[in-house]
């Protein structure tokens, strides 16, 4: 959990379970590593077309969906053209 402390203020990906990529600034966390996030984003990948970012603003992510919190580079994210990123989508997690 003091790992997670160093992210609060700090723009973040998260990778979750079921393949979603959502950036945002993590807001808080609890024990049970439920994450809130504000000003956040769901990233959609596709090989076809550019990155979508579809708002979500304040999120509150269950702790048991997160695969991977990482924390992102403000100026090296917002350099990237995400209109020419093409990426397969992250497959879920089955059990």
């Amino acid at each position: 959990m003091a790992t997670l402390q160093a992210y609060v203020d700090q723009r973040v990906l998260l990778i979750l379970q079921d393949g979603r990529s959502i950036v945002g600034t993590l807001a808080g966390f609890d024990q049970r590593a439920n994450v809130v996030l504000s000003d956040s984003k769901e990233r959609i990948y596709s090989i076809d077309e550019g990155v979508e970012e579809v708002p979500l603003g304040l999120y509150l992510v269950k702790g048991d969906m997160i695969v991977l919190i990482g924390e992102l580079d403000a100026a090296l994210d917002g350099a990237v053209d995400l209109s020419t990123v093409r990426a397969e989508p992250i497959p879920p997690i089955r059990y």
